[in-house]
Parts: C-alpha cells; sequence; structure tokens
C-alpha cells in the first residue's frame, strides 16, 4: 500500500454531520463539520430531511482538503433506526422519521403486549422501542396509507447516503439489528418478523458486514464530492459501533460509552445474547456482537439546560458547581422519553429537591449527575451480562474533564480516553481501512491506529456518595410513572 493512502470517515449525527480524512497509520489529515436542522412537527415527534445530509456531506468533503488521488475509500457511521422510504424512482417519500421520535406508542405496545416480548426476542434478540425502525413503519401504515404505498425501498439513514454516493441498496449488520426487522442470531432479516409488520422483505437492502465494500463512487456522486468515480465505498455501521471501533472498543469485554446528544452503553461479547428490556442486542461492526444501552437525552440535558435556559457559558458554568455530590438536587434526564432502561415514551424530565438556597450551579451539576446516574441505570439492569472493570468514553460530553470525573465515580470504573474524540467519523475511516484491505481486520486497524490518552479514576468515598444518590435516583421514576402517564398530551 502507498504511504499517502487517506480514507474519509463520515458520522451521519441528528444535528450534524462530522468528517475525518485519516491517514492509513491513524493520523488526521482534514476534518470538517456540517450542521442541519432537525423538525419537529408535533409534540414528541423528530424528523430530519435526508436532502440536507447529502449538502452537507458535499460540502464536508469538499472542505477536507485532500488530494482526490490519495483516497482510496469512504465509509459512513451513522444515526440508528431512522425511516428513510423511497419511491421507484429513489426518490425520498417524506421526512426521515428519527431514532429519538416517539410518535410509535401505540405501534410499540402492540408488538411488545400482543405480539409478544418472548415472540420479538425469539425473531430478533430485541422487543420494541418507539425509536425502532418496524414501528415507524407500522405508523407510516396507518397514519399515511398513501406514502406506505408508495413505499419501493426502506434504507436507514447512513445506508441512504451510501445509495446516493454508489446507487446500490445495501445496509450493515449493527445497524439493520436496529430496525427489529433482523434476526441478530442469524445476521439475516426476519420474515416472520416482516409479516407481522406487514413489511414486504424484497423493501429491505442487502445486509453485508461493516467493513465489506457496498459499492463505488457513480460519475455523479464522484463530481459531488470532488473525489475519483469508483472510490470503494463501505457499508459502514450505527454511529455506537463505529464510534465503539473508532476509541478500539472490540473484542469481548471491552466497553465504551457515548456521550453525545443521546448516551450509550456498548458491551462488546463473544456471542449472541438475546436483549432484555433494558440493554439491545445487536451485532457489531467487527464482526461480533454487543449489548448496547441507550437514553435519548445525555449532553442534549446540557446543552439545554446552558445554552436554552441559562443562556451561559460551558466552561464558566462547570467551573462555579458545588463539590460532586453535593448539590442537594436530583435530575431526571428524560427531556425526549426514555428508551433504556424504562422504554416509555411518556418519562419526562424534572428536578427534585430543590429549596430557597439552591443555585444554579447546583442544577447545572444535578444535570450532569443524573445523566451518568442514567447510564448507570441500564448496566444496573443488566446485571452480569454487562460486567465490566473499565470503559472509554467519547463523543462531545467526554470533553469535559469534569463530566468524566463524575461518570467513573458514578460507574464506580476507570475511564478512558482516547487522542481521537470523534469516535464514530474515526471508526467509519477505519471500517473503509479494513475493507480497501489497508490491515487484515478491524481489530488490526484499531491496536495500529487508535491510542489511549488519558485515564479518569474513580474515587473510593466519592464512589459510595454516589452510590447513595444512584439508590434515590433510581426511585424517583417508579414513584412518578402514573404522573407521567397521566400529563400525556399536556
Amino acid at each position: 500500500m502507498k504511504g499517502n493512502n487517506v480514507y474519509i470517515g463520515i458520522d451521519l449525527g441528528t444535528s450534524a454531520v462530522k468528517l475525518l480524512a485519516v491517514a492509513a497509520g491513524g493520523g488526521i489529515v482534514g476534518e470538517a463539520d456540517e450542521t442541519y436542522p432537525v423538525s419537529y412537527p408535533e409534540s414528541g415527534w423528530s424528523e430530519q430531511s435526508p436532502a440536507d445530509w447529502m449538502a452537507a456531506i458535499c460540502r464536508g468533503v469538499r472542505s477536507l482538503g485532500v488530494d482526490a488521488d490519495s483516497v482510496r475509500g469512504i465509509a459512513v457511521g451513522g444515526q440508528m433506526h431512522g425511516a428513510v422510504v423511497l419511491d421507484g424512482y429513489g426518490e425520498v417519500v417524506r421526512p426521515c422519521i428519527l431514532w429519538n421520535d416517539g410518535r410509535t406508542r401505540e405501534e410499540t405496545d402492540y408488538l411488545n403486549n400482543v405480539i409478544g416480548k418472548e415472540k420479538l426476542r425469539e425473531l430478533t434478540g430485541n422487543v420494541a422501542f418507539a425509536g425502532f425502525t418496524a414501528p415507524k413503519l407500522m405508523w407510516l401504515k396507518a397514519h399515511e396509507p398513501e406514502n406506505f404505498r408508495r413505499i419501493r425501498k426502506v434504507m436507514l439513514p447512513k445506508d441512504y447516503v451510501v445509495y446516493r454516493l454508489t446507487g446500490e441498496y445495501t445496509s450493515d449488520m449493527s445497524d439493520a439489528a436496529g430496525t427489529l426487522l433482523f434476526d441478530v442470531d442469524r445476521g439475516t432479516w426476519s420474515d416472520e418478523m416482516c409479516k407481522v409488520c406487514s413489511v414486504d422483505p424484497a423493501l429491505l437492502p442487502v445486509v453485508k458486514k461493516s467493513y465489506e465494500i457496498s459499492g463505488r463512487l457513480t460519475k455523479q456522486a464522484a463530481e459531488q464530492l470532488g473525489l475519483k468515480e469508483g472510490t470503494i465505498v463501505c457499508a459502514g455501521a450505527g454511529d455506537n459501533a463505529a464510534a465503539a471501533v473508532g476509541t478500539g472498543v472490540v473484542g469481548a469485554g471491552a466497553c465504551n460509552i457515548s456521550l453525545g446528544t443521546s448516551g450509550t452503553v456498548f458491551i462488546c461479547k463473544d456471542g449472541y445474547i438475546p436483549g432484555g428490556d433494558a440493554l439491545h442486542s445487536f451485532r457489531h461492526a467487527d464482526g461480533g456482537y454487543h449489548l448496547m444501552g441507550c437514553m435519548l437525552s445525555a449532553a442534549s440535558c446540557n446543552k439545554w439546560w446552558t445554552e436554552d435556559i441559562l443562556r451561559g457559558d460551558y466552561e464558566k458554568e462547570q467551573r462555579d458547581m458545588p463539590p460532586l455530590g453535593k448539590s442537594g438536587v436530583i435530575f431526571l434526564p428524560y427531556m425526549m422519553g426514555e428508551r433504556s432502561p424504562h422504554n416509555d415514551v411518556d418519562a419526562r424530565s424534572l428536578f427534585v429537591g430543590m429549596r430557597p438556597d439552591t443555585t444554579r450551579a447546583a442544577m447545572g451539576l444535578a444535570v450532569l449527575e443524573g445523566v451518568a446516574f442514567g447510564l448507570r441505570s441500564q448496566l444496573e439492569r443488566a446485571g452480569g451480562a454487562a460486567d465490566i472493570n473499565r470503559t472509554r468514553i467519547c463523543g462531545g460530553g467526554a470533553k469535559s474533564p469534569l463530566w468524566r470525573r463524575i461518570v467513573a465515580n458514578v460507574l464506580g470504573v476507570p475511564v478512558e480516553t482516547v487522542a481521537t474524540e470523534k469516535g464514530p467519523a474515526y471508526g467509519a475511516a477505519l471500517l473503509a481501512m479494513t475493507g480497501a484491505g489497508e490491515y487484515p481486520d478491524v481489530k488490526t486497524a484499531c491496536e495500529a491506529c487508535v491510542r489511549v490518552s488519558g485515564v479518569t479514576e474513580p474515587e473510593g468515598e466519592l464512589i459510595k456518595t454516589y452510590d447513595k444518590l444512584y439508590a434515590v435516583y433510581d426511585s424517583i421514576y417508579p414513584a412518578m410513572k402514573k404522573i407521567f402517564r397521566e400529563m400525556r398530551g399536556i
């Protein structure tokens, strides 16, 4: 291989696309971020225009400043579970319904309570969550029948990007696993589950391994990106699997926490384990398996509090906070309902424990701690299946030393950071390297390129303090569940 080979990793996020140009040895030689809007047509709904993704990607790739002749491969890591539906001409039928959209309460209840959770686990390895793709398609059939009849292909967000780049209808196992139409154990679409959801299997893309080649850049796509026609494009991965690769979290027992818009706990397993009510059972981008829990609101809680409410500065707000564990306030981070561990679209956020002397700084600390408690709640309900002795961390929230310290002490394990902060985009680039033959497998690519840059150790007394606070946190949702339901629609 040539020493100047470059690979482009794309992270198709909820609010922005992040792009990295990565040299074969792992060094970043270019990066770009491009934003796009999210639409909220009704309370609890969340949609996006796929055209905005492509426009942002085209701008971003051109701004990387890399020589087109040096680019040997591209891969995309992307937001999971979204429903992009195409007509017979390959055109988008309606805006994409995103992963954090909560409109499918009735469909999710039907799947879990009528079809039954045990049957769902048998067919797919998972129970139904409102954000999954399958209930979205059921909702479209019930509420937008004209649009549903027009559907000729169902794509996940990053797979739509791959289609626009190559003309090929493909997905990968890590992303397909989050649709509730995929048999995680067997690694194929489930015909029986498709029947349950009234989805023709012919509408679904060909499923590949994350590092396998999906196709090559078409002439049109190459011109739009400023790259060479024929450049390989790999299948890519769901954003959490891509982030895990980007932080070197491969192989059984490894764990990654993604502290982004959502908050995920990602635990690698060497074999298939059906998911429960708290954690999902998915395929990993390295060819293995993983368990994953996802809380819908994580760093987005801090963004809401700091920017929307306080209109303040992140660094200043964190600098003025009281000692850890001493805020006197507990925050529930359920701003968009909750997925893991409660699977409740009616759940809401709240502060508990405010007094006349409660300060904005104390409430800000409670927000950071509440998100960390939410991460712990996923591991607590997984029991021995999620037994870990350390974890890596990535995402925007991971840039905060204070937040990393909170997470380390709430979980009671060392928290490692890696030299490259942009996990999904970096992981996608490593998948492209593997697909191009730069490395023989994903594990080798990670070993060659990913470096630990720091470790935040837990502190004995602070662990005890957070154990007590977590017990209180964990009791609040059960006490409020009925009230949350009664607030539906308010």
